[in-house]
């Protein structure tokens, strides 16, 4: 069955955090709404090389996208290229590194702010370039672009609570409080999606440290969240799962052809 998809990439969430403060979301797993479950991210945990984990089922040192400065369209089959060669729509509302590595590097703002363009891995995108861009501006955006275009794949990416644990760390009430901002600002849309007809995945790329960092191997930077919606999942009560079977795993929940490690334990 050809699914649609929404991905949730919630930049820089702890697991640790994830588990006391998405209220929300936890509540729709208690509910039986919604399954609940932990990853462990790739190494090194750092934002761009996680991207391109998470979205071409590549871990960084197979990718070559081994850290933050590596400034390069992908030499990778992501899931955009795979649902554009299904035949199917594509979306992106996202910081401007998901440009970088999918349609056209460098980043050029007046250029590629807002893309329209079907020649694109990412057909539709709003990017952004600013750290604290507001995650409710950010959601508006996602959403603007689903009744645009009614994508058949899109990503959602928010970054305020990656940018309050790099100001004031891991043990913060800061960092805590943007994640429950973002948890209540999603829940104005979740039903919406999903009565659209989307499955839904809501995850981290990695977490965060007390130093207000992360890229290393201590458990607040690698374990992240994985919440999952939608009658495409099985909804197992306890599954391990590995970052790089997320494309895969979504590929498979779309219908698309391809050759990316996936877990079937995660689909119905």
């Amino acid at each position: 069955m050809q699914r649609k998809v929404i991905l949730v990439l919630i930049d820089g969430l702890a697991w640790q955090v994830a588990r006391d403060s998405l209220g929300y979301l936890l509540g729709l797993a208690e509910a039986g709404r919604a399954s609940a479950y932990s990853l462990c991210a790739a190494l090194p945990s750092l934002s761009r090389p996680l991207y391109e984990c998470i979205l071409t089922g590549a871990a960084p040192v197979d990718s070559g996208i081994v850290h933050n400065g590596v400034r390069r369209l992908s030499n990778q089959s992501s899931l955009f290229h795979l649902a554009r060669a299904g035949g199917r729509r594509t979306a992106a509302a996202a910081y401007h590194w998901i440009s970088e590595l999918y349609n056209r590097s460098p980043y050029v703002a007046r250029r590629d702010r807002h893309t329209n363009d079907d020649s694109l891995p990412i057909q539709h995108g709003m990017f952004y370039h600013c750290d604290d861009y507001p995650d409710e501006h950010l959601l508006l955006d996602a959403d603007t672009l689903l009744r645009l275009h009614a994508p058949d794949f899109l990503l959602v990416h928010p970054m305020n609570v990656d940018d309050a644990g790099h100001r004031h760390g891991l043990d913060s009430a800061a960092y805590r409080n943007a994640a429950r901002r973002f948890d209540a600002l999603l829940s104005d849309y979740l039903s919406d999606w999903l009565a659209a007809g989307y499955q839904i995945l809501v995850t981290s790329d990695h977490g965060m440290n007390a130093d207000g960092t992360h890229g290393g191997s201590l458990p607040e930077e690698r374990e992240v969240p994985l919440f999952v919606l939608g009658d495409g999942f099985s909804h197992h009560p306890s599954l391990t799962i590995d970052q790089t079977m997320l494309c895969g795993s979504m590929a498979t929940l779309m219908g698309l052809a391809h050759d990316k490690p996936y877990c079937p334990e995660l689909l119905a």
